[in-house]
């Protein structure tokens, strides 16, 4: 595969090889953890002059555990798929309508995340980085997403956007991170990686660099 315009960008460089030493190679799925499921997700950055992130809001249903939550595009992996890349970008194309195999530059992996309550499914999510151009254009291509967002990476960084929600569980109600954008909250998995990668961002001084010059 080749990315054309998207190598000259020195911020996917810098993630790229900040990405490599972070996690393991992105092509090595996970071992199965007992009898847990796996899953995986894309975190999406638009090379606009203020990189932007990809989220979804999942469609209200009573068959989804994350129901209208804002998340990242991904699901679990399928018989098919030949790995947990592959299943990315499967679900990314379902979901959103991007062909992630022919429009961007897989940057690395994070480290894999599971949720932490038996009130969810037993799942281990490996969320994939990849890099695509400023002209890409997500929507909502499946009845499982109800809207598509692109946030910038800066927003989220912004000490304003971080907060706490307040969530009913069984044993009462609890406190939990968060970021408020646009209106909505993102909690929980999404949350987690998203702080993840926001780790890794501000080392790489990425506001310093244009997408002309390195």
């Amino acid at each position: 595969m080749t990315f054309g315009h998207l190598h000259t960008d020195p911020r996917f460089w810098l993630l790229s090889e900040a990405l490599a030493s972070y996690a393991s190679d992105a092509h090595d799925p996970p071992i199965r953890e007992g009898d847990r499921l796996q899953a995986a997700v894309a975190l999406v950055l638009r090379a606009t002059p203020d990189l932007e992130i990809l989220l979804i809001k999942r469609a209200r249903s009573e068959r989804d555990p994350w129901s209208g939550h804002m998340a990242l595009p991904g699901g679990r992996r399928d018989d098919d798929d030949m790995n947990l890349l592959d299943t990315a970008m499967r679900e990314v194309l379902e979901e959103v309508g991007l062909d992630l195999e022919r429009q961007a530059w897989p940057l690395g992996r994070l480290d894999d995340v599971a949720p932490n309550t038996p009130l969810l499914p037993s799942l281990t999510i490996t969320p994939f980085v990849f890099g695509i151009g400023r002209d890409a254009n997500a929507f909502v291509a499946s009845y499982e997403i109800d809207q598509v967002h692109w946030v910038k990476v800066d927003e989220l960084r912004a000490p304003e956007t971080h907060s706490t929600v307040e969530i009913p569980l069984p044993g009462g109600v609890r406190d939990f991170p968060c970021y408020r954008v646009l209106g909505e909250v993102v909690w929980g998995l999404t949350y987690r990686i998203l702080n993840q990668f926001l780790e890794i961002y501000p080392e790489l001084e990425l506001d310093r660099l244009s997408e002309n010059g390195r």
